[in-house]
């Protein structure tokens, strides 16, 4: 469950799911308990509260920087950019490289992504943005963070890796996907990583007909398969102050959600404090299908 403090301003998130802090602690706050006045609001009742005009007011504008996810490029936020723009927001979606026009650059490398992502910020002269990153994007947007702490309003990963410091990417994943995502890259001739149609339906797009499924998966590419495995020194992003958000994807299949591993509270919590946000989705369906939907769950990460 999901509770939420009351405010004159609407509500203001606690908790979620329960104890799952060390030593029975309550989310990302410790061993502080519930509030004695408090109210239960699933994903389906938050996102109708949000979206209803006669339950919210205007939304307080907000500049956002979108980093997409493996298998994935810029236009993978073409539609949510959209419905954030309507909304009044400022909206970018750098591309990086091995990704989009680049995905033929198959050596690119987890640093000169993150490079481009901070390189775009100071190029546009990008200041108090809210920089969120899906997926291998989440990792993208530590190092990026690193490189522009003073623009930053807040960091928001939408289930997105959080890796720890000295880690990699493929260290999240248990032992039989880390295998499974070796042997692809060895038996590509080039180091990179083509997902399974089979692998892409039922763990990436699991809520979405056949159809759109099949529709998604033409437009993926290769991915480059060394920054998965690339060790991150993220010391200086585990000293940032910035306020940070998770938003938790429920029905996501992509990772195995209990047994050490999954998106949270497993890695959601390693930017404690932090705001957590639930939603209705699966890891990529809904960005297409029903990008309003995860507009409104950014704009209720980045807000203040």
């Amino acid at each position: 469950m999901t509770f939420y403090l009351s405010s004159p301003n609407g509500p203001v998130h606690y908790a979620s799911y329960g104890p799952y802090g060390r030593n029975g602690s309550y989310g990302s706050y410790g061993n502080v308990q519930p509030p004695a006045t408090f109210y239960y609001v699933t994903p389906a009742t938050q996102w109708g509260a949000h979206n209803d005009p006669g339950m919210r007011k205007k939304e307080q504008p907000l500049t956002f920087v979108l980093v997409h996810g493996s298998w994935a490029d810029a236009g993978f936020w073409d539609g949510v950019a959209a419905e954030l723009r309507k909304e009044g927001h400022t909206v970018y979606a750098p591309e990086y490289p091995g990704h989009g026009a680049d995905y033929q650059n198959t050596t690119a490398t987890h640093a000169m992504m993150s490079k481009a992502v901070a390189d775009y910020m100071h190029t546009h002269d990008l200041r108090d943005v809210v920089l969120a990153g899906h997926s291998f994007g989440g990792s993208i947007v530590q190092k990026a963070a690193e490189l522009v702490p003073d623009r930053l309003k807040r960091i928001v990963f939408i289930d997105g890796f959080v890796v720890k410091d000295g880690g990699s990417l493929a260290d999240e994943l248990p032992p039989q996907s880390k295998a499974f995502f070796s042997g692809l890259a060895e038996q590509s001739g080039n180091n990179t990583i083509m997902l399974p149609f089979a692998t892409f339906r039922d763990g990436f797009v699991n809520l979405a007909p056949l159809d759109v499924a099949q529709k998604l998966y033409a437009g993926i590419k290769p991915e480059p398969a060394g920054p998965l495995f690339e060790k991150l020194d993220l010391k200086k992003f585990y000293a940032l102050r910035t306020p940070k958000s998770y938003v938790y994807l429920f029905q996501d299949n992509v990772l195995p959600q209990g047994e050490g591993y999954g998106w949270h509270p497993h890695m959601s919590s390693r930017i404690a404090p932090f705001r957590l946000i639930v939603g209705d989705s699966d890891h990529m369906t809904h960005f297409k299908t029903e990008p309003k939907k995860i507009a409104g769950l950014l704009y209720m990460a980045g807000r203040d």
